[in-house]
């Protein structure tokens, strides 16, 4: 993926992300809450040697404390030191439990160590550290020989007591918040990149040209009330969506230019993607623009068409087939522009070898030289109706529902009109959001945005 591809999946999945986000600083934050403050005191303690009677011994003497701090690191958290403390400040508590509340350091080439620790209450904190440190200071006299057998060789001295602190070292609330925004912030981009590498489904122009390198035609905004309305042309003309019609007619103007006959099939992938509303909405624009146009309702499964425009649809093309009726009787008119629409009629029990007989190609080259624009409502290309008018027909357009077609589906159906050597003149996307990465440009919203402007005004 380039860095684009991100950008994308960051601008789709942008409400997880911000909701895992928020999640994550949520937890943090109870996390911070739930926990009981710890306080840490701390000593400081010099380790030093007997005095030497030369440079030789003082450098010897030197090298031998840093060495013998290291052990004393470890000694400060042995029962040996740790049970005296325990007795002196009646904590009930055993030395492995103390020795985890215990923390030593010491700085690298010096004799310094610093000896901390952590409890709930300050003053005890402080006590325990002074007290570790007072028996630190007893065992290493008793652990270490001397250099004349009787005193040891080895002193330390306390340079710092511990007091007890102001504010407590966890938990570090700050921290936390910044913790769970980082976290919150990766678990969101990677639900949204698992998501979009699950999830198949054509959402906008990038996931089709991902599928096939067919042109995108022009993209058809979402309507919510498409199916109270379908024929939004007629009844809404200056709405986002109806504007996305006229947008595709222009474009379609440029298909097989100086072509005398332009009969397109217009099918999809699968059922409900609005192929027959995109038929019907298409020629209503092309009549408007003043070009003949016959709409032929070739969907002999589940034919909308008539409905569509409120007209008779018991006899139609499949009665012009069997040649029970001539094509003039049943072509009926809609509209102020007289637009030619031919009802699909009865349906029959083999649709696909009537579609593929020798009267619908002898009917096509007819309608062909009668309009200007001849638009074919097909069955979905998982039937072979679609793709048989195909090769009869100029080429085909195939309509993709973003957000419910999945890529392998269009991929299908590409090659179905591929392997019966239709041409396939591009994809038409519809139920396009109008914000966001996936939407089809930025004309529909200003047109829009514009258009409620004007009518406010």
């Amino acid at each position: 993926m380039e860095l684009r591809d991100y950008l994308r999946i960051v601008h789709r999945g942008w409400l997880i992300i911000v909701l895992a986000t928020l999640a994550l600083i949520g937890t943090a934050a109870t996390f911070s809450m739930l926990q009981s403050p710890q306080y840490e005191a701390g000593t400081r303690v010099y380790v030093s040697t007997d005095s030497a009677s030369s440079v030789a011994e003082l450098g010897q003497g030197t090298t031998y404390t840093q060495q013998i701090v290291e052990s004393f690191v470890q000694v400060t958290t042995t029962p040996r030191v740790l049970q005296p403390v325990i007795d002196d400040l009646s904590l009930d508590r055993t030395p492995a439990g103390l020795a985890e509340s215990i923390a030593v350091s010491t700085d690298a080439n010096t004799v310094l160590m610093r000896i901390t620790a952590t409890d709930e209450d300050p003053a005890v904190a402080a006590e325990i550290a002074n007290s570790v440190t007072d028996n630190l200071i007893n065992v290493v006299g008793e652990i270490t020989p001397g250099s004349s057998g009787e005193d040891s060789a080895v002193t330390v001295e306390v340079l710092q007591d511990a007091v007890p602190p102001e504010s407590p070292v966890s938990p570090n609330v700050p921290l936390n918040l910044a913790l769970g925004l980082l976290v919150g912030l990766a678990l969101g981009v990677g639900i949204a990149v698992l998501r979009e590498v699950l999830d198949t489904r054509i959402r906008g122009e990038h996931d089709i040209t991902a599928v096939t390198d067919s042109p995108i035609l022009g993209g058809i905004s979402y309507d919510p009330e498409a199916q109270r309305r379908p024929l939004v042309v007629q009844v809404d003309p200056m709405s986002p969506r109806a504007e996305s019609f006229r947008t595709l007619r222009t474009n379609l103007q440029f298909l097989e230019v100086g072509e005398s006959k332009r009969s397109f099939v217009v099918t999809s992938s699968l059922q409900g993607e609005g192929k027959s509303t995109t038929v019907a909405n298409l020629a209503i624009t092309m009549q408007e623009a003043g070009q003949k146009v016959l709409v032929i309702d070739a969907d002999l499964r589940r034919p909308r068409v008539a409905d569509y425009f409120g007209l008779e649809g018991a006899v139609g093309l499949t009665n012009v087939l069997i040649g029970k009726v001539d094509l003039a009787d049943v072509v009926q008119y809609w509209g102020p522009h007289d637009l030619a629409v031919l009802p699909a009629g009865d349906i029959p029990p083999n649709p696909s070898e009537l579609l593929g007989s020798p009267s619908m190609d002898a009917l096509l080259r007819f309608v062909e030289d009668q309009f200007d624009v001849v638009l074919i409502d097909a069955p979905p290309l998982p039937v072979t109706d679609a793709a048989v008018l195909a090769k009869r027909a100029t080429g085909a357009f195939i309509v993709v529902a973003a957000g419910k077609t999945h890529r392998h589906q269009l991929g299908k159906s590409v090659t179905a009109l591929e392997t019966v050597g239709a041409k396939l003149f591009g994809v038409i996307p519809t139920m396009l959001p109008t914000k966001g990465p996936d939407a089809y440009g930025y004309g529909l919203y200003n047109y829009a945005y514009t258009y409620e402007e004007d009518r406010k005004a």
